[in-house]
């Protein structure tokens, strides 16, 4: 029973919707800035479980894969639709609820956000390549070594750009350090392209047989570690270091924010061995719901941000 429920949680994408919600929260009180409603986080939540479904669903009558998430989908896929079904009605229902009730506010926001929102929700589409290829056959996740930075970037934007852009759309505030803003972006996106990296481990004996270059394919699984996964991390804990500095971050929140660096690179030298689908989603994914937690914990020993 137990197995079913983690495969349930993990298979179906509701713990990647549960670290939308989180790292939006952390990004939000990292800013000291308030929280965005509670129909927003619902929001965010369905439409990334719509996303990931649609990403790793299998058509019915598919024939039995080795792949326990694959699997998975093949004999859930009824239930998978009506899921579709269901989180597409959300994300439809507060969508038309926001344009109504807040459409001075949107069309009112500065053409630069819409910019920025558009750049991460086109990557997103093009990574998975969702459009119909009679539209575009573009596929982003191709592109080998590069994926991981373009996923990267789209986790990096949709949980620093957007709840800061809710934010405005729904209060009226802006950040006072746009600054501190950048320097948590790129400390993001440098996370979540090394979760990836992560993540292209698990695959590298399958991208090397369809020769995707990704780094583990390119490099091997130890110099991707060392050359790859560390330096990613450093970059991403100078930048954090960098914000500290200059928004005068108390040394609590600085060690809260220390740990899932520390914590990512010991896990890191642990996939030099094969690991399963699971261990990938619940120990990987699960080092960005720590890095959510050490966040918004830590912000509580800082007051404000300056």
């Amino acid at each position: 029973m137990l197995k079913k429920i983690t495969a349930f949680i993990f298979f179906a994408n509701y713990f990647v919707g549960i670290l939308a919600v989180a790292l939006s929260i952390e990004t939000l009180a990292q800013l000291h800035l308030p929280l965005n409603s509670i129909p927003y986080y619902l929001l965010i939540f369905s439409a990334t479980v719509f996303y990931y479904t649609i990403a790793y669903s299998s058509p019915p009558g598919s024939d039995v894969s080795p792949n326990p998430r694959t699997e998975w989908y093949r004999t859930h896929h009824r239930f998978i639709r009506v899921s579709q079904y269901f989180f597409f009605a959300v994300c439809l229902s507060i969508g038309c609820w926001l344009l109504v009730t807040r459409f001075s506010e949107l069309i009112n926001l500065p053409v630069y956000w819409w910019l920025m929102m558009l750049g991460i929700c086109t990557a997103a589409v093009l990574y998975y390549g969702l459009l119909p290829k009679s539209v575009i056959s573009f596929n982003l996740r191709n592109t080998g070594w590069l994926k991981a930075f373009v996923i990267g970037f789209v986790w990096a934007g949709f949980v620093n750009i957007f709840p800061v852009a809710m934010l405005k759309i729904e209060h009226g505030i802006d950040v006072q350090e746009p600054a501190f803003m950048l320097w948590l972006f790129v400390k993001n996106w440098m996370v979540m392209s090394a979760n990836a990296i992560m993540f292209d481990m698990k695959d590298y004996e399958d991208d090397a047989n369809i020769q995707l270059k990704t780094f583990a394919v390119a490099m091997g699984l130890r110099n991707t570690i060392l050359y790859v996964l560390v330096p990613l991390l450093s970059v991403g804990l100078l930048s954090f270091l960098t914000l500290a500095y200059f928004a005068d971050l108390s040394p609590v929140t600085v060690f809260f924010n220390f740990i899932p660096f520390i914590s990512y690179l010991i896990v890191a030298f642990t996939l030099r061995k094969p690991k399963s689908v699971l261990f990938y989603l619940i120990v990987i994914d699960g080092l960005l719901l720590v890095k959510a937690v050490c966040g918004i914990s830590g912000s509580f020993f800082t007051s404000s941000i300056h």
